[in-house]
């Protein structure tokens, strides 16, 4: 059986994306804004390999079916979950190299905003099918060994190659650490640096402004978070830092990408195969 990438392998979690992370309750009633352009666009070469938000979205949409079919031929219903608009999904590298969009940084500086409606609709869905499952139902669905689940990653995954997990998780951290060294990434740094100071913040790199401890408390942004974020933001469009970073990232994760073809060729073979198998069983869906 192959390794499932999603989850264990999926964005990269470093303190930039993590930090700020805000339950959506906490967050005032805004209306929250579609993902900006600036995140859409970012990709970076390790994208081809791993699955997306968006991929995440159609495994679990064919997942839903597999699961009700299996329910079903238990004698358990299964109301399958409604999916989430494609322009409400997380972009993949959203917050790669801090806040980027200047909406975002507008309404909700460093924090998470909640999310979209859809997305939102989706988690209550599911938060609602696991309070309300029986534990025989339960047991049926989620059985590690023998449960619907289980069996339609079986489904999705059949004829996947295995892939070197702990090697893509390995060259996702180093790789991303590496480029921060860079000695292109290290001058534009300090050029952020020097435009936040002109603001009267003091931060050597994005990373630092988005894990000041200020902003680690509940609550909506204060004032003065956001005027740090806009600062932000509008001194990466001012440097370029976005386009000096992501184009040293893209040539350090080619590089490795060179260095392991065979292994990087199967992690490609095994996305491309379980989504398809996933399109397949949403076109009969």
């Amino acid at each position: 059986m192959s390794v499932r990438l999603r989850g264990a392998v999926g964005v990269l979690l470093t303190a930039a994306t993590a930090a700020c992370s805000t339950a959506a309750a906490t967050e005032p009633r805004v209306p929250v804004p579609t993902p900006g352009v600036e995140a859409r666009e970012l990709s970076i070469p390790f994208d081809r390999y791993n699955f997306s938000p968006s991929d995440v979205g159609i495994l679990e949409g064919a997942e839903e079916l597999l699961i009700r079919d299996c329910m079903r031929r238990r004698g358990m219903a299964w109301e399958v979950l409604p999916q989430s608009a494609a322009e409400d999904v997380e972009p993949a590298n959203r917050r790669r190299y801090g806040v980027v969009e200047p909406e975002i940084a507008r309404l909700f500086g460093y924090h998470n905003p909640p999310d979209r409606p859809t997305v939102a609709q989706r988690a209550a869905a599911r938060a609602e099918r696991m309070r309300s499952l029986s534990a025989k139902e339960r047991q049926a669905a989620y059985d590690e060994k023998d449960g619907c689940l289980r069996q339609a990653r079986n489904h999705l995954e059949q004829g996947t190659p295995q892939v070197d997990e702990a090697l893509f998780n390995r060259l996702i951290s180093e790789t991303f650490e590496r480029s921060q060294g860079d000695p292109e990434v290290v001058q534009v740094f300090r050029a952020w640096s020097t435009c936040m100071r002109e603001q009267g913040l003091q931060y050597a790199d994005p990373l630092a402004a988005i894990t000041d401890r200020r902003w680690m408390k509940g609550g909506p942004a204060s004032q003065e978070e956001i005027r740090a974020a806009q600062a932000d933001v509008g001194c990466k469009a001012r440097t370029d830092l976005v386009s000096i970073w992501s184009a040293v990232e893209k040539r350090i994760q080619d590089d490795a990408v060179a260095a392991h073809p065979a292994e990087f060729h199967a992690l490609q073979e095994t996305k491309d195969r379980q989504l398809a198998a996933a399109r397949a069983v949403l076109a009969r869906g």
